[in-house]
């Protein structure tokens, strides 16, 4: 590195570093997107897969990431002992092949990140059921059973969406993941009915003219196949396990205001859309509460001309805001801009200037986790100094539960191997929802008021029963609270030192 680039590199954190408008949430979600497709597992042993994902949630857990959105089926397939689906070929190489060591991915970072103290989303893909890299079908694979199930387009399968046995099928491998697996969530992507390639028609128009149940227009049709899926994954999820989240990461235009239409909901952008190309109705989603979170991916950059991540981020934040909403973040767009009023700087703090300066945005998710790792342009590092810099619990979610856990009981100091600890016991619970899952260590100087809401006083976010205490902590007081699934927080256990 010449010193030029170590000139630009300083300028651009020290430029973060000083940013007025760096906030310290109490509440936000830090999410990080783990996806198969990029062929990271392709070649490794599952010894060498559980390293690899390990260093990772290592790196992540240090820049306070706090939820992990893992990719569990890409194409009808599955990265977890399914019954009904095939392994996928993106973890072995070909699919139906398991791996070696009969390792369950699914199982295992749930794990991994529960101890880490992240969530741990499932992520699948509802429609895809071939993409353009797999050459062979397991013979166990739904378009093999059910081929009249699956409509081709270009070179990919899709389970089409018309058809109610495919919507039932649906639920029932998301029904499986969620009552097997301590799953916090399942979260689905962008693709919906597939993206439009010029000249190439979506071969539906038989099932449409045979049961157009009242519609005029095929795209209110198709729009209506969505919506009943989304309907019945979000019932199926919350009836098997109410504390179960179900989020949705769609593309990020909804709509482009010259469209107009009935919406009246456009954006200033000119790029695919959700709702005309797409056919993912999102406004119609969080209006009815047939989501708990949205992600939308806003990956382009400040002044792109088609798509300008200012200009969306206003969008989202003041039409879909039914339900908490996060922004999804490109790492490596991000760091390849010019903040357009500093070109010596990246666009990481403008973007979360931005951001943080929305009323209805409570977090963000990176896309992808792996370059969070790498580290590109410093953005990680921002993260942990800056942006991440202190703790955060998760957004509530009063529309699913609202009820705060018992605070914790028998507060008390202990001595282990010649450490000192502040240990306490779990509140009782009889009820899974009413259950203390994380516990929050707030730390206060001698004779500081005791305000909860100060986030730079979290000292932990963890399941864990105890806190070490280090240092000169005389006078010092400190109050812990629990946390339930939902992270409704308790009242406070108050302990002066």
């Amino acid at each position: 590195m010449n010193i030029k680039t170590l000139i630009i590199a300083f300028v651009l954190f020290a430029g973060i570093c000083t940013s007025t408008n760096a906030q310290h949430p109490k509440r936000e979600f830090r999410g990080a997107w783990i996806q198969c497709v990029n062929g990271q597992y392709l070649g490794k042993s599952p010894k060498e897969l559980r390293q690899m994902l390990s260093n990772q949630l290592d790196v992540l857990q240090n820049a306070k990431i706090n939820a992990i959105i893992f990719q569990v089926r890409a194409e009808g397939d599955a990265l977890y002992h399914s019954k009904l689906e095939p392994w996928s070929r993106y973890l072995t190489g070909r699919q139906g092949k398991a791996p070696e060591d009969g390792w369950d991915p699914l199982e295992w970072i749930i794990k991994e990140c529960h101890k880490r103290d992240m969530e741990l989303h499932a992520w699948i893909n509802p429609y895809r059921a071939k993409t353009k890299g797999t050459t062979s079908l397991a013979t166990n694979h739904a378009a093999i059973k059910y081929p009249e199930r699956i409509f081709q387009y270009g070179d990919l399968y899709i389970f089409n969406p018309a058809l109610e046995e495919n919507i039932e099928y649906t639920c029932d491998v998301v029904e499986d993941i969620v009552e097997r697996y301590d799953v916090d969530g399942i979260h689905i992507d962008d693709y919906f009915y597939p993206y439009p390639e010029a000249g190439r028609e979506i071969p539906d128009g038989d099932f449409y003219r045979k049961d157009k149940r009242g519609f005029d227009d095929i795209g209110d049709w198709r729009r209506d196949n969505v919506n009943k899926l989304i309907e019945a994954l979000h019932s199926s999820i919350h009836k098997t396990k109410p504390w179960v989240k179900f989020g949705v990461s769609p593309f990020g235009i909804y709509r482009n205001d010259r469209n107009g239409g009935n919406t009246k909901h456009g954006s200033a952008t000119n790029g695919l859309q959700n709702y005309d190309d797409l056919y993912a109705d999102i406004v119609l989603w969080q209006d009815k509460g047939w989501v708990d979170y949205l992600v939308p991916q806003i990956y382009w950059n400040i002044g792109t001309k088609a798509a300008d991540y200012d200009v969306l981020c206003q969008w989202w934040n003041e039409y879909c805001s039914k339900r908490p909403l996060y922004i999804g973040q490109d790492v490596e767009r991000t760091v390849k801009g010019v903040d357009p009023m500093n070109p010596n700087r990246h666009q990481m703090q403008k973007k979360y200037d931005i951001q943080r300066s929305l009323p209805n945005v409570s977090g963000s998710c990176q896309w992808y986790a792996a370059s969070v790792v790498n580290n590109p342009g410093n953005y990680r590092t921002m993260l942990e100094q800056v942006y991440h810099k202190y703790p955060t619990l998760q957004p509530e979610m009063t529309f699913i539960d609202k009820k705060a856990p018992k605070k914790p009981r028998k507060a008390r100091i202990e001595t282990h191997d010649n450490r000192v600890y502040l240990a306490w016991d779990a509140p009782k619970a009889k009820k899974e929802m009413d259950k203390a899952k994380q516990f929050v260590v707030y730390l206060f100087e001698p004779n500081e008021k005791i305000d909860l809401n100060n986030p730079t006083k979290i000292q932990a976010v963890s399941h864990k029963q105890n806190f070490e205490l280090k240092g000169n902590l005389i006078g010092h007081t400190i109050v812990i609270t629990a946390l339930d699934r939902m992270h409704n927080e308790s009242k406070g256990v108050k302990i002066k030192l």
